[in-house]
Protein backbone atom coordinates (compact mmCIF):
# COMPACT_ATOMS: atom_id res chain seq x y z
CA UNK A 1 0.00 0.00 0.00
CA UNK A 2 1.75 3.52 -1.13
CA UNK A 3 2.61 5.85 1.33
CA UNK A 4 0.44 9.08 2.02
CA UNK A 5 3.40 10.88 0.20
CA UNK A 6 3.40 8.38 -2.14
CA UNK A 7 -0.32 8.70 -3.27
CA UNK A 8 0.09 12.60 -3.20
CA UNK A 9 2.75 12.25 -6.02
CA UNK A 10 0.33 9.92 -8.18
CA UNK A 11 -2.65 12.90 -7.66
CA UNK A 12 -0.47 16.08 -8.77
CA UNK A 13 1.46 13.90 -11.34
CA UNK A 14 -0.04 14.75 -14.72
CA UNK A 15 -0.06 18.69 -13.43
CA UNK A 16 3.44 18.79 -12.31
CA UNK A 17 3.87 21.93 -14.57
CA UNK A 18 1.22 23.56 -14.10
CA UNK A 19 1.32 23.28 -10.41
CA UNK A 20 5.21 24.54 -10.01
CA UNK A 21 4.44 27.22 -12.12
CA UNK A 22 1.38 28.52 -9.74
CA UNK A 23 3.27 27.14 -6.94
CA UNK A 24 6.41 29.87 -7.13
CA UNK A 25 3.82 32.35 -7.58
CA UNK A 26 1.71 31.14 -4.64
CA UNK A 27 4.55 31.55 -2.70
CA UNK A 28 5.46 35.33 -3.85
CA UNK A 29 1.65 36.10 -3.01
CA UNK A 30 1.62 34.34 0.03
CA UNK A 31 4.56 36.67 1.39
CA UNK A 32 3.30 39.85 0.50
CA UNK A 33 -0.80 39.06 1.54
CA UNK A 34 0.72 37.71 5.11
CA UNK A 35 3.30 40.57 5.30
CA UNK A 36 5.52 40.38 8.21
CA UNK A 37 5.36 37.81 10.82
CA UNK A 38 5.23 34.33 12.02
CA UNK A 39 2.17 32.72 9.52
CA UNK A 40 4.14 33.73 6.63
CA UNK A 41 5.28 30.13 6.24
CA UNK A 42 1.87 28.59 7.21
CA UNK A 43 0.16 31.11 4.32
CA UNK A 44 3.01 29.53 1.93
CA UNK A 45 2.21 26.01 2.43
CA UNK A 46 -1.04 26.87 2.29
CA UNK A 47 -0.75 28.70 -0.68
CA UNK A 48 1.52 26.41 -2.69
CA UNK A 49 -1.13 23.25 -1.60
CA UNK A 50 -3.97 25.41 -3.26
CA UNK A 51 -2.47 25.37 -5.97
CA UNK A 52 -2.45 21.76 -6.48
CA UNK A 53 -5.91 21.20 -5.07
CA UNK A 54 -7.07 24.01 -7.19
CA UNK A 55 -5.73 22.59 -10.57
CA UNK A 56 -6.56 18.93 -9.80
CA UNK A 57 -10.15 19.72 -8.67
CA UNK A 58 -10.86 21.74 -11.83
CA UNK A 59 -9.47 18.69 -14.12
CA UNK A 60 -10.81 15.72 -11.91
CA UNK A 61 -13.57 16.65 -9.82
CA UNK A 62 -11.39 15.79 -6.60
CA UNK A 63 -9.62 17.14 -4.15
CA UNK A 64 -7.14 14.92 -2.82
CA UNK A 65 -7.36 14.04 0.98
CA UNK A 66 -3.29 12.65 0.27
CA UNK A 67 -3.14 16.33 -0.17
CA UNK A 68 -5.64 17.98 2.01
CA UNK A 69 -4.62 15.92 5.17
CA UNK A 70 -1.01 16.73 5.74
CA UNK A 71 -1.37 20.66 4.76
CA UNK A 72 -4.50 20.96 7.14
CA UNK A 73 -2.24 19.41 10.14
CA UNK A 74 0.98 21.33 8.93
CA UNK A 75 -0.75 24.92 8.53
CA UNK A 76 -2.50 23.81 11.83
CA UNK A 77 1.25 23.32 13.26
CA UNK A 78 2.49 26.11 11.97
CA UNK A 79 0.27 28.86 12.99
CA UNK A 80 0.17 27.29 16.11
CA UNK A 81 3.66 28.09 16.17
CA UNK A 82 2.82 31.11 15.38
CA UNK A 83 0.42 31.96 17.62
CA UNK A 84 2.80 30.84 20.58
CA UNK A 85 6.18 32.80 19.10
CA UNK A 86 4.30 35.57 17.89
CA UNK A 87 1.96 36.05 21.00
CA UNK A 88 -0.78 36.01 19.06
CA UNK A 89 -3.09 33.59 20.97
CA UNK A 90 -6.43 35.47 19.93
CA UNK A 91 -5.47 34.67 16.20
CA UNK A 92 -5.19 31.37 16.86
CA UNK A 93 -8.29 30.77 18.67
CA UNK A 94 -9.98 32.24 15.87
CA UNK A 95 -8.31 30.14 13.26
CA UNK A 96 -9.42 26.94 15.26
CA UNK A 97 -12.43 28.27 15.52
CA UNK A 98 -12.60 29.62 11.74
CA UNK A 99 -12.09 25.63 11.05
CA UNK A 100 -14.49 24.36 13.01
CA UNK A 101 -17.44 27.06 11.78
CA UNK A 102 -15.76 27.09 7.92
CA UNK A 103 -15.70 23.12 8.08
CA UNK A 104 -18.63 22.31 9.74
CA UNK A 105 -21.19 25.09 7.32
CA UNK A 106 -19.96 23.16 4.67
CA UNK A 107 -20.29 19.60 6.09
CA UNK A 108 -24.22 21.18 6.98
CA UNK A 109 -24.11 21.81 3.27
CA UNK A 110 -22.78 18.53 2.26
CA UNK A 111 -25.34 16.75 4.83
CA UNK A 112 -28.29 18.58 3.04
CA UNK A 113 -26.88 17.96 -0.79
CA UNK A 114 -24.72 15.58 -1.05
CA UNK A 115 -24.23 15.63 -5.02
CA UNK A 116 -24.07 19.30 -4.46
CA UNK A 117 -20.97 19.87 -2.56
CA UNK A 118 -18.71 17.19 -1.87
CA UNK A 119 -16.52 15.98 1.30
CA UNK A 120 -13.57 16.91 -0.17
CA UNK A 121 -14.83 20.34 -0.22
CA UNK A 122 -15.78 19.95 3.51
CA UNK A 123 -12.16 18.97 4.50
CA UNK A 124 -11.23 21.92 2.17
CA UNK A 125 -13.01 24.48 4.07
CA UNK A 126 -11.09 23.04 7.12
CA UNK A 127 -8.32 24.21 6.04
CA UNK A 128 -9.39 27.37 4.43
CA UNK A 129 -11.36 28.19 7.80
CA UNK A 130 -7.83 28.16 9.56
CA UNK A 131 -6.01 30.27 6.87
CA UNK A 132 -8.96 33.16 6.74
CA UNK A 133 -9.71 32.84 10.90
CA UNK A 134 -6.15 33.64 11.31
CA UNK A 135 -6.27 36.82 9.79
CA UNK A 136 -9.67 38.15 10.99
CA UNK A 137 -13.24 37.68 11.40
CA UNK A 138 -14.13 40.03 8.07
CA UNK A 139 -11.52 38.46 6.10
CA UNK A 140 -13.21 34.70 7.64
CA UNK A 141 -16.70 36.10 6.48
CA UNK A 142 -15.39 36.66 2.89
CA UNK A 143 -13.72 33.60 1.96
CA UNK A 144 -17.41 31.91 3.40
CA UNK A 145 -19.47 34.22 1.22
CA UNK A 146 -16.95 34.79 -2.03
CA UNK A 147 -17.09 31.29 -3.16
CA UNK A 148 -20.45 30.80 -3.77
CA UNK A 149 -20.48 34.50 -5.69
CA UNK A 150 -17.51 33.25 -7.62
CA UNK A 151 -19.54 29.98 -8.28
CA UNK A 152 -22.15 31.34 -9.82
CA UNK A 153 -20.24 33.82 -11.84
CA UNK A 154 -18.27 30.90 -13.10
CA UNK A 155 -21.71 28.83 -14.22
CA UNK A 156 -22.87 31.71 -15.61
CA UNK A 157 -20.02 32.14 -17.84
CA UNK A 158 -19.57 28.28 -18.70
CA UNK A 159 -23.44 28.11 -19.65
CA UNK A 160 -23.33 31.36 -21.26
CA UNK A 161 -20.40 30.21 -23.49
CA UNK A 162 -22.46 26.64 -23.92
CA UNK A 163 -19.84 24.56 -22.16
CA UNK A 164 -22.14 23.96 -19.24
CA UNK A 165 -25.77 23.25 -18.61
CA UNK A 166 -27.62 23.56 -15.46
CA UNK A 167 -26.84 20.21 -14.95
CA UNK A 168 -23.59 20.34 -15.55
CA UNK A 169 -21.21 19.73 -12.39
CA UNK A 170 -18.54 21.99 -11.53
CA UNK A 171 -15.88 21.73 -9.68
CA UNK A 172 -15.78 24.00 -6.48
CA UNK A 173 -12.75 24.04 -5.04
CA UNK A 174 -11.16 26.23 -6.93
CA UNK A 175 -13.85 28.77 -6.19
CA UNK A 176 -13.05 28.15 -2.83
CA UNK A 177 -9.42 28.86 -3.16
CA UNK A 178 -10.30 32.03 -4.76
CA UNK A 179 -12.91 33.26 -3.19
CA UNK A 180 -10.60 32.46 0.40
CA UNK A 181 -6.90 34.18 -1.74
CA UNK A 182 -9.40 37.25 -3.07
CA UNK A 183 -10.62 37.81 0.73
CA UNK A 184 -6.82 37.75 2.17
CA UNK A 185 -6.13 39.87 -0.68
CA UNK A 186 -8.65 42.44 0.48
CA UNK A 187 -7.80 42.30 4.06
CA UNK A 188 -3.53 42.90 3.00
CA UNK A 189 -4.49 45.99 0.53
CA UNK A 190 -6.70 47.56 2.99
CA UNK A 191 -4.18 47.29 5.67
CA UNK A 192 -1.52 48.65 3.57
Amino acid sequence: MPTLAERAALEVAPFRRRIAVGGVLAVVWAVWASGPGWSTPALAVAAVAGVALGVVDAATHRLPDAVTYPTTAVVGLLLAGAALAGDAGDAGMRALAGALCLGGGYLLLHLASPSGLGLGDVKLAVLLGLVSGWYGWPVLWAAAVLPFLLGGVAALVLIGARRATRRTAIAFGPCMLAGTALALTAARLAAA
